[in-house]
């Protein structure tokens, strides 16, 4: 047996990567001197290296312009490095200069992940944060910062013993030398530092940072660095390592005595979930009135659900025998071979082969890789066979044949198995004609975590475009922010009535986006307008689009247009903070023949501060800012483990009285989607599929759903939307910190004609992070959404409107893939209809503040039992405490937390054991009445008839009645307290400030804590000393005056 000559690429150029930090300037440092101002230094620290910068004597707006160069060490874990700049005012200036160290001004820290490449990176400004609770910081810093990789020349290996001495030192870039800066004069005082009396500033232009001066050291050793989890890789039982590629045989082998994994039928998998050793079990399908999730048995024992295990062991490995088929030579003459794969269970055939150009007709290629499902008890005396044959004469050219008790088996982390030529051997068929040629092959074993298995043609997945498991990315969106300021020189009409100006508003578009400003203000009749207006729009990158903005005049019915401009999206200026962007004059183009039409004064700007909303803001999985510099570092991996799902409904009909159901789950968080592959032809399916996110705020929603798979029999021309199975929804926060949760979630879609349930989800779900370290506990400090959002906040109805541009700028981009998500499959995940009407929704967020209420409700009637006297006990209990606290006022808040903290401690029983998936109940879904589900999925406009439409729209009028009822009896009561003062009834003002006045005089003279006792005693006094009559003070009350008497 031979094997095919492989060339060894060149090795790669060794490089070294090294972090480049420009320390530009501060901004309103506070004074820490004890004269007014402070001489602050900058102290940065990279992965053991330390670089410091220059003291600039009393300035509380130093200008350093300074940049250093840090090695990184293992440059495939940079983003897990830290990044610290400490800001100090250095004691030898300060008032009293015997202070024993350096005043704190204020840090930052960044990690790997906001690094940029070089070329890429800007100047940005950040906020000094404190060191600890009671820091007094304000200012803030600029910095650049950058990364590149600098080639290394070839050298002779270094002995050991001469390891640890220093390196060379690196040269300097080029830009450092076109600086053609000289060194500041420079002094070594006590500490080792190096410090700077003023000299002249450097002027620096807007949006470009000035020439840097670098200061080199010798790098440190590295550090040991906590690295990213590896690719999926599933971990089970270990198999011997790989033997030899078996060779060919005729007869087949005696089966195996190993125990293995045993996987049941299709017909037996939809009533268990076997595993190694188990019987098998039939399992009982809950009423159709459970709508909860239920804990299922996990497939694996844990040592503890605290330890830390590895992160991709979710999921149930599920072997495939494995096939790749690379090409042939030397074979018969032929026109267009294929091969057939051939099992005791599966039937497969290759796509037609392929000939390189100039290569000879009898060497044919393939390149494809089969999975085919694997049951080692069932397998063990089979034989694999592989033959190759002419497409259009069907003539067999030739097969092989192996014992699959010998084909080896590979884990995940082997290296994939190498191809080997074997001979083609002829059978019966070919004893009237030779059989000649080699097919080069590989066989193997493995589960679904091999790497071959995505891009593999699957036994329960034959439909290969529509049906792999992918992973999509949304695209990266940017608000674009247009300031209209002005408009001059429009050619306005001269027959215009007198006093009258045009109504003229700025459109802008970008794709299908359209937004109008409000009518311009005209300047004396001249032809200039001021708006001074903000439009914001949704950009996606690759900022393939262009900007349209168009100035209208809209007074009369026809709009007549004054001229219009087209600016490309990638020419607009880039910010991810507040600083100021400069304004242009832009001319405006109009028709043929008319060059010049006037001109606009806009600012323009891409804002990356901002995080752009494309989901519902009470489940959204990711809060991070479009900028990747503002990015604060990853908290914790989320691992989901997808294992399959149990009695789907059949979703559409395969003959007469039979149906079936191509499953397929898509979940979603962040910017990443993954999709699983899909399932045909079963109500069972069993995907045992794994990924991973970076979890960056734990206060966020994990969202998978299920969906039937219509699109694989659609042709390309033809649009088939896939239909909805059903979702859940998991926040990660209520998840405990490494622990294992594996349960199943029923799927419940609502429909017109009620709730439905169309099966089970079964999910792993894991949080994987620090239980309670610093970095963990500080998110739930840290503002939910970025700076930008409370700087310059948006309005509640703009941002709506900008999610909804999101979602469909989303969707649109996701439906380029191959296999495409459809957009009905994004919206559903998005909750694209969460803001439209529904009765049953208002129904369900009213029971939600009732319920939020009730506490106090229970309060009052606590309250209520004690001071009727139901339990005589407790009645006296309270009364000793109230006089406690009456006596001892500083105990009431303590003895408040305290009781608060034992609320807590008391609820901790009760904690949920499991996520909560859809709640049905607090959803309104179970008792909502059919015309409310028809108008909540009516569309807009209404396609309904009018007269269902006139019986909605009554019965919102009484709904709205009784809402305007509760409205007007709050408005009273607070008119009523109003009226107290107001003199609108003078009897019962002169009562009021009467009895004011005569409390003021008591309390005067009265102790307070006496006054506490009898007010307590009065309120908790005995039914016999009540009158079952309101009481004066409500009686008096009610008579206040209020303004319900005048509305009409």
């Amino acid at each position: 047996t031979t094997t095919t000559p492989t060339q060894q690429p060149p090795p790669p150029p060794r490089t070294v990567r090294k972090l480049l930090v420009g320390v530009l300037d501060a901004r309103d440092l506070l004074p820490k001197d004890g004269q007014g101002s402070s001489s602050p230094y900058v102290i940065v620290e990279f992965d053991n290296q330390k670089r410091r910068t220059a003291t600039k004597y009393r300035d509380l707006n130093p200008a350093w312009n300074e940049a250093f160069e840090f090695v990184v060490s293992d440059p495939e874990n940079m983003e897990y490095e830290e990044l610290n700049v400490e800001v100090f005012n250095d004691k030898k200036f300060a008032a009293g200069a015997g202070g024993r160290k350096n005043h704190f001004l204020g840090r930052v820290k960044l990690y790997g992940t906001q690094f940029m490449k070089r070329g890429e990176e800007g100047l940005v400004y950040y906020q000094l944060e404190k060191k600890s609770v009671f820091s007094w910081i304000r200012g803030e810093i600029g910095l650049t910062i950058c990364y590149y990789d600098e080639l290394l020349e070839e050298q002779p290996p270094a002995p050991p013993q001469e390891e640890a001495a220093p390196p060379p030192p690196h040269p300097q870039p080029a830009e450092a030398g076109a600086a053609g800066m000289k060194p500041p004069p420079v002094m070594v005082v006590e500490e080792g530092r190096v410090f700077e009396m003023p000299p002249g500033a450097v002027a620096m232009e807007c949006g470009a940072p000035p020439p840097l001066r670098r200061r080199d050291r010798s790098p440190s050793p590295p550090l040991v660095v906590v690295e990213e989890s590896p690719p999926q890789v599933v971990h089970f039982r270990h198999e011997p390592p790989p033997e030899a590629m078996p060779a060919p045989h005729t007869a087949a082998a005696p089966p195996m005595a190993e125990a293995a994994m045993q996987y049941p039928t299709p017909e037996v998998r939809k009533m268990q979930g076997a595993r190694v050793g188990e019987r098998v079990r039939v399992l009982r399908r809950p009423p159709s009135g459970d709508f909860g999730p239920r804990v299922i048995s996990s497939h694996q024992r844990f040592a503890s659900e605290t330890e830390r295990i590895h992160p991709y062991d979710l999921v149930e490995p599920m072997q495939y025998l494995f096939i790749r088929i690379v090409k042939a030579r030397g074979l018969a003459p032929n026109d267009s071979p294929y091969v057939k794969v051939r099992t005791s269970t599966h039937y497969v055939r290759s796509k037609p082969a392929i000939h390189r150009p100039g290569e000879p007709t009898d060497s044919p290629e393939w390149h494809q890789v089969f999975a085919l499902g694997h049951n080692k008890p069932e397998s063990a005396s089979s034989t694999l066979e592989i033959s190759v044959w002419d497409s259009p004469s069907e003539n067999f050219l030739g097969g092989v044949c192996f014992d699959l008790s010998d084909v080896p088996v590979r884990d995940p982390p082997d290296s994939p198995l190498a191809p080997l030529w074997y001979r083609l051997e002829g059978g019966d068929v070919a004893e009237k004609k030779p059989v000649s040629g080699d097919i080069q092959l590989s066989v193997w074993i493995g589960t679904q975590a091999d790497d071959a298995f995505p891009e593999a043609w699957s036994s329960d997945a034959p439909y290969v475009a529509h049906t792999r498991s992918k992973v999509y990315q949304s695209p990266k969106l940017w608000y674009l922010r247009v300031t209209v300021i002005e408009a001059q020189d429009l050619h306005i009409a001269p027959n215009l009535p007198p006093l009258t100006a045009p109504e003229v508003r700025v459109k802008a578009q970008l794709g299908f986006q359209s937004v109008r400003t409000r009518r311009g203000c005209m300047r004396n009749h001249a032809p200039s307008f001021l708006w001074n207006e903000d439009l914001i729009l949704v950009a996606g990158e690759p900022l393939e689009d262009s900007l349209i903005l168009l100035v209208e005049d809209r007074s009369n019915k026809e709009t007549q247009l004054f001229g219009h401009m087209t600016i490309p999206v990638i020419s607009i200026e880039q910010r991810i903070d507040e600083r100021h962007v400069a304004a242009k004059w832009f001319p405006l183009e109009g028709g043929a023949g008319v060059p010049y039409c006037g001109r606009l004064y806009l600012r323009l700007c891409l804002e990356g501060g901002y995080h752009v909303l494309d989901e519902a803001a009470h489940v959204c999985s990711d809060f991070r800012p479009t900028a990747k510099q503002l990015w604060k570092p990853a908290v914790g991996i989320l691992e989901l483990g997808i294992l399959g799902a149990r009695g789907l409904l059949p979703m559409k009909s395969k003959g007469p009285g039979k149906g079936s159901t191509d499953a397929y789950c898509v979940a979603k968080y962040g910017k990443k989607w993954v999709r699983t592959r899909t399932i045909t032809d079963s109500f069972d399916p069993r995907w045992n599929e794994q990924y991973t996110w970076q979890v960056y705020d734990p206060c966020t929603v994990l969202t998978a759903g299920v969906f039937d798979n219509w699109r694989m029999f659609a042709d390309p021309s033809e649009e088939r939307p896939d239909c909805r199975i059903g979702k859940i929804r998991i926040r990660v926060s209520t998840l405990e910190s490494n622990k294992v949760y594996t349960n199943s979630y029923p799927l419940l879609v609502l429909t017109r004609a009620g709730l439905k349930k169309m099966g089970e989800i079964e999910l792993a779900i894991r949080f994987a992070c620090p239980s309670l370290l610093p970095d963990t506990c500080t998110v739930y400090g840290q503002p939910l959404l970025p700076r930008m959002h409370y700087l310059r906040p948006l309005g509640v109805a703009q941002q709506e409107a900008l999610r909804g541009a999101a979602t469909k700028m989303v969707a649109a981009w996701l439906a380029r893939s191959e296999p495409p998500l459809g957009p009905e499959v994004v919206r559903y995940m998005l909750d694209a209809d969460s803001h439209t009407w529904s009765m049953r929704k208002s129904k369900a967020n009213w029971f939600r503040i009732v319920a939020v209420l009730a506490w106090a409700v229970g309060l009052a009637k606590w309250l209520d039992d004690i001071r009727r006297w139901r339990n005589p006990v407790t009645t006296v209990l309270v009364h000793v405490l109230y006089l406690v606290l009456v006596w001892y006022p500083d105990l009431i808040v303590p003895t408040g937390f305290l009781y608060v903290f034992l609320i807590g401690v008391w609820y901790y029983r009760f904690r949920p054991r499991i996520p909560a998936g859809m709640d049905t109940r607090l959803s309104q879904a179970e008792s909502v009445d059919l015309d409310e589900l028809d108008e909540e999925f009516d569309t807009i406009p209404s396609s309904r008839h009018p007269d269902i439409i006139r019986a909605r729209y009554d019965r919102l009028r009484l709904l709205a009645a009784r809402v305007q009822t509760v409205l007007g009896d709050f408005a009273a009561q607070g008119e009523r307290v109003q009226a107290l003062v107001s003199w609108r009834d003078p009897r019962a003002t002169k009562l009021f400030i009467g009895v004011c006045l005569a409390i003021t005089l008591t309390l005067y003279a009265v102790p307070p804590k006496m006054v506490a006792v009898a007010l307590g005693f009065y309120y908790l006094r005995h039914p016999m000393f009540r009158d079952p009559m309101p009481p004066a003070s409500l009686n008096f009350f009610r008579r206040l005056p209020s303004l319900s008497d005048r509305l009409m």
